[in-house]
């Protein structure tokens, strides 16, 4: 590295020199010209000003007069010298030093009196430099002689040695400012990134885990790419490493732990050369403008952590909707990229969707119709018959880019995801029967009475049942999905086996409890966990107890009811008041439905209402956060709570009950779980409440505050246990298993069939986005 900088700073030397000196070179000749051709100008005003006098002299042709004539003008003029030339060059009078004129060119005379022009030239010796200029002398009207005038040009010489000077002095200044700068800037910009990258590695080298998580991108400057590459180097060592130990660990306990890498393993003996394909309205990777740069971010989702290592493992495909605002640039002429972007692993498949039929498949039909009727929340469904036509035409341009994916592909797998898109199963089984097709339904399945209120039920139970495998969170909704199929449908079910047989084709019905991947890291002693006076800080509040709740902000999540449960609370125990704070994390969603504006606002005066009648100085009841937080900013105050409130109306799981348990490595912490949410069948040591009882909640919220440590603790390992055994990638590897495990049996009904793929095949898919 000495070598390197020597030979760098004398690069830098040489370099600046030269261009230096050659910079000043011809800053010099520019300076000397302009100088010269001041003189000259000066000069020739001069001899404006002689020449009258000096042709009268010379026309009196008297030999003295005219010598003390041009001394007198040369002294008046301050000249170097002056002097009087005939017509053949004889010099008639003179004034000034004999060295001069004796080196004086004959040529300049000549061509003053013979051509009548003026004529210059620059003259030296070894002590002086000067101008020479010759005037014609006119008489009678014509040329009678010359008028040569002698200015000291010596200054000029001097000026141009000190630019030099200047010039050097500057050379060397730039010289010892621009090594220091490239010194400082190879300290700061090379040497330490480098450092980092170095002591990163050395620590991960030593086993110090949490060397991972730091974010040294910031500080790397244009070895950004490479702090990404070791991030992704680092992660990758660091989940191998955490793998192994939890499997050693847990073998030693007797159990066996699903993860990524097992998953992985898993997928692909079972699948073997078929490729798998994930449908959903959300992608796992979206392009968006953020400044003046286009990034990549990773939309918070359970399902890409679940799905990711099978489809990476199978070099499979995500078909989805491109959201982004900057996706349709980042696409291939097939609306295709290779994700993750710093390690491509498998294909994302971009479906564009018109702003019309966002409104109509999305915020209408989905959102204000299948989402209400599935929640038992008391908000109404709102059906239209155009929200119906753009849900159809969605699902048949979803089911077109699926067929296009997979049209080379041998018994491909077919993986849909919830509600939104309930018609594809049967769209693509009817176009390729011996595709192993299955769905999984992310939200609740209401009783038969319920569901019976879509005007178009019998539609959506035929395009599910085109599925072979389809999921539900937990039996209750299994059964009610078999039912409204016994209600609705022609088929025959079977409630031993839990099939519907309908046109020949059978579909099975499975409960899967989707669930969140837990760190298996060593339990937390305390030292790392977050400060929960600092997080509170940032809002002006200091508190002794903390309560958290993470929900999108929706109807279904309870969010009104637990507030006021928080306000009853204080009412019933007011040695609460001053010390209890609960911070509500409530992500912005569907914002462009009424009935979430309404909770909005509702929301809001909530909170507003039991601050003002609670809050002081230093301290207040509730905290609000209305914007959607990352993982690492929820799990900080996952970690720093002492009760986390999830009490949702209604759920079909309800991942945050889990996420909260998966982030207490500590062993602590109260979860107060409602009862109406799938989470609450696996999570038994959480304090089940109704959450549509004010008091009920309130009293868990107190109990769960008093309860010892002793008792947290034991609950808390439980659920964790029960969390750890029945994590996402088991979810994903025993869904997927099932499904590759299943006898597909083709429908009878041939015509069927081709209905699909008339329909699909004519509906173009590879168009670009439209604002």
């Amino acid at each position: 590295m000495n070598f390197f900088r020597m030979r760098l700073i004398l690069a830098l030397i040489a370099g600046v020199t030269v261009v230096s000196v050659a910079s000043t070179y011809f800053e010099v000749l520019a300076h000397k010209h302009m100088l010269r051709q001041d003189l000259e100008r000066r000069t020739a005003q001069k001899a404006t000003s002689l020449l009258p006098e000096m042709e009268q002299a010379l026309a009196a042709g008297q030999g003295a007069k005219l010598t003390a004539e041009t001394a007198r003008l040369r002294t008046r003029e301050s000249a170097l010298g002056l002097g009087v030339y005939n017509l053949q060059g004889r010099l008639l009078a003179s004034a000034g030093p004999d060295s001069v004129f004796n080196a004086l060119p004959h040529g300049l005379v000549d061509k003053a009196t013979q051509r009548g022009v003026n004529a210059s030239a620059f003259g030296h010796n070894d002590d002086e430099q000067w101008l020479e200029e010759a005037f014609p002398l006119n008489s009678g009207g014509r040329v009678a002689g010359a008028l040569v005038l002698v200015e000291d040009a010596e200054y000029i010489r001097t000026e141009s040695v000190e630019v030099w000077w200047r010039s050097f002095l500057r050379i060397a200044a730039f010289v010892v400012l621009i090594v220091a700068v490239t010194m400082l800037m190879i300290r700061w910009f090379l040497m330490k990134p480098m450092k980092l990258v170095t002591e990163r590695l050395r620590r991960l080298r030593m086993g110090h885990t949490d060397a991972a998580k730091e974010d040294h991108s910031e500080g790397m400057g244009f070895f950004s790419p490479l702090a990404r590459e070791v991030e992704t180097m680092a992660e990758s060592l660091i989940e191998a490493r955490a793998s192994a130990a939890a499997e050693a660990r847990l073998r030693d306990e007797g159990a066996h732990l699903w993860t990524a890498e097992r998953l992985a393993v898993h997928m692909k003996e079972r699948a073997g050369s078929s490729r798998i394909f994930v449908v959903s309205n959300r992608e796992p990777y979206i392009h968006v403008r953020k400044g003046r740069e286009t990034v990549c971010t990773v939309p918070p989702s359970g399902l890409v952590t679940a799905l990711e290592p099978v489809l990476r493992a199978c070099d499979g495909v995500w078909v989805a909707h491109g959201s982004g605002s900057e996706d349709g640039a980042n696409v291939d002429q097939f609306d295709r990229l290779r994700v993750p972007p710093n390690d491509p692993r498998y294909s994302l498949r971009r479906v564009w969707l018109s702003s019309e039929e966002e409104a109509g498949y999305y915020d209408g039909f989905s959102n204000e119709g299948l989402w209400p009727l599935c929640h038992i929340a008391h908000t109404r469904p709102i059906f239209r018959a155009s929200d119906w036509e753009y849900y159809q035409r969605v699902n048949e341009k979803f089911a077109a880019a699926v067929l296009e994916e997979m049209e080379k592909s041998v018994n491909p797998t077919v993986f849909v995801q919830d509600y939104h898109l309930a018609l594809l199963p049967q769209l693509v089984k009817a176009a390729r029967p011996e595709a192993r097709v299955a769905i999984f339904w992310h939200i609740p399945w209401p009783n038969p009475e319920a569901f019976g209120i879509c005007p178009w039920q019998a539609e959506l139970l035929d395009g599910l049942l085109g599925a072979d495998l389809i999921g539900f969170h937990i039996p209750l909704h299994c059964n009610n999905f078999l039912s409204t199929v016994d209600r609705v449908l022609e088929s025959r079910t079977d409630r031993e086996h839990m099939t519907a047989s309908r046109n020949g084709h059978v579909t099975t019905v499975r409960p899967y409890p989707v669930s969140v991947a837990l760190d298996f890291g060593e339990p937390d002693t305390g030292a790392k966990r977050p400060s929960r006076d600092s997080l509170l800080a940032e809002f002006g509040v200091k508190a002794e107890s903390l309560i958290v709740g993470v929900d999108r902000l929706d109807y279904t999540k309870g969010i009104v009811e637990r507030l006021v449960a928080i306000e009853h609370l204080l009412e019933e125990y007011p040695t609460y008041v001053g010390q209890l704070t609960m911070v509500q994390i409530a992500a912005p969603s569907r914002t462009r439905i009424p009935s979430y504006l309404e909770l909005h606002r509702q929301v809001a005066e909530t909170v507003e209402r039991i601050n003002q009648r609670y809050q002081t100085l230093q301290w207040k009841p509730v905290v609000l956060i209305e914007r959607q937080c990352n993982h690492d900013e929820v799990e900080r105050w996952y970690r720093a709570a002492n009760l986390c409130l999830v009490t949702s109306l209604h759920d079909g799981m309800n991942l945050v009950a889990k996420e909260f348990v998966a982030a207490r490595d500590d062993e602590d912490g109260v979860l107060v779980l409602s009862k109406f949410t799938g989470a609450a069948i696996e999570l038994v040591d959480a304090l089940l409440v109704n959450p549509y009882d004010i008091e009920g909640v309130a009293e868990a919220i107190r109990r769960g505050l008093e309860m010892s440590r002793a008792d947290r603790g034991t609950r808390m390992k439980r659920m964790r246990r029960q969390v750890m055994d029945f994590n996402v990638y088991r979810w994903a590897a025993t869904l997927l298993g099932d499904l590759r495990e299943l006898r597909i049996e083709t429908p009878v009904n041939a015509e069927m069939n081709r209905v699909g793929p008339v329909i699909v095949a004519a509906l173009p898919v590879t168009g670009r986005k439209t604002a």
